[in-house]
């Protein structure tokens, strides 16, 4: 298959640069499969649309505040966004890294941060991939809390001392994340209030929580012009048993995004039970995929030629995916990460 073929017009005005000032005050979308039918609502409604017995996975990997600001010893400002740990040390960090621009990027730069923090480039990883050391007088751990900033996506924008930082660190966040180690927010979730889970419980619809620690793997661009040559980066995920029950009682298994299905997906086993676990997983999902366990899914709008706008076509198909996004940009929704949700049915 041809990536170019999951492409679709977005107007830019339609990307959203912040979020809705209340979470569950963001619009739903509702698409039914079977009937192929599009409905218009808000998220707040989200447990009337749903049964009791149904179970909704969510992922509650914490974000890290990885991105961070610098400068090069010739004054040049540096842009990093941390990827994954690979060393820790008392007072330094190895990471590898996205590192904004790379182009004159050497090994052994010397990358100066906030209160005499320094970032030393040790090793070229690809064209964009860099391993970088953190040293410092305080812990890197300490560092981020104070420093770092949420690591939003490109299309939004945000300079250093853009007074929206501190909502981002607040907004770009669930608000039930715990398990710290995502460097980009697992978005289905961020529409979830208190007062929403509140009323699923009434409801008698369960919340199974499943961790995918969001990196490289789900952001990063496909570059390959047939989709079936693409390969997944690595993300670490667990599932304990108390979830993996829930999920394999439940009457129907709804995905709160593209990360819980991915769990989910890797976790089930030939005879379709989902098995407590922890791993890495590389789970690539496109169509012609044939879904083990997952019965629905609650989303985000995703960038063209993604590997996140392919698993939604995998499970809904890419005509009525195409005619949903049509109808979304028709009526004014707001895409991507700060954006509006979608239930597929």
């Amino acid at each position: 298959m041809k990536l170019k073929d999951f492409s679709y017009c977005l107007p830019e005005k339609l990307i959203a640069q912040k979020p809705r000032p209340k979470r569950d005050a963001s619009r739903l979308l509702r698409l039914n499969r079977p009937e192929g039918k599009i409905a218009d609502g808000y998220f707040y409604q989200l447990p009337d649309f749903l049964h009791p017995g149904d179970v909704l996975v969510v992922n509650d990997s914490l974000v890290i505040p990885a991105r961070l600001f610098g400068k090069k010893q010739t004054g040049a400002n540096v842009e990093i966004l941390l990827l994954a740990k690979k060393a820790d040390n008392d007072f330094s960090q190895t990471w590898e890294v996205l590192i904004k621009p790379s182009k004159r990027m050497h090994i052994n730069d010397m990358i100066l941060l906030q209160n005499e923090n320094t970032a030393k480039v040790v090793d070229k990883i690809s064209d964009k991939k860099w391993l970088v050391e953190f040293t410092g007088k305080e812990s890197f751990d300490e560092y981020l809390k104070r420093f770092g900033h949420a690591p939003l996506p490109p299309y939004i924008k945000r300079k250093k001392d853009d007074r929206r930082n501190v909502m981002d660190m607040e907004r770009y966040q669930t608000i039930y994340a715990k398990n710290p180690g995502s460097v980009a927010a697992p978005t289905a979730g961020l529409h979830f209030s208190e007062s929403v889970l509140k009323e699923l419980k009434t409801k008698q619809i369960q919340i199974a929580a499943v961790t995918l620690h969001v990196g490289a793997g789900t952001f990063l661009p496909i570059e390959t012009e047939e989709i079936e040559n693409h390969s997944m980066e690595e993300e670490y995920y667990e599932i304990k048993a108390a979830a993996a029950a829930m999920i394999n009682n439940a009457r129907r298994v709804i995905a709160v995004g593209t990360t819980s299905t991915r769990v989910v997906e890797s976790a089930t086993d030939t005879n379709g039970q989902v098995q407590a676990q922890a791993g890495f997983t590389n789970l690539f999902i496109y169509p012609g995929y044939r879904f083990k366990k997952v019965d629905a899914l609650l989303t985000n709008f995703h960038l063209p030629q993604s590997s996140l706008f392919l698993l939604v076509c995998a499970l809904a198909g890419t005509d009525l995916i195409k005619k949903a996004y049509a109808h979304a940009v028709e009526n004014g929704y707001r895409f991507y990460s700060y954006g509006d949700s979608m239930l597929i049915i």
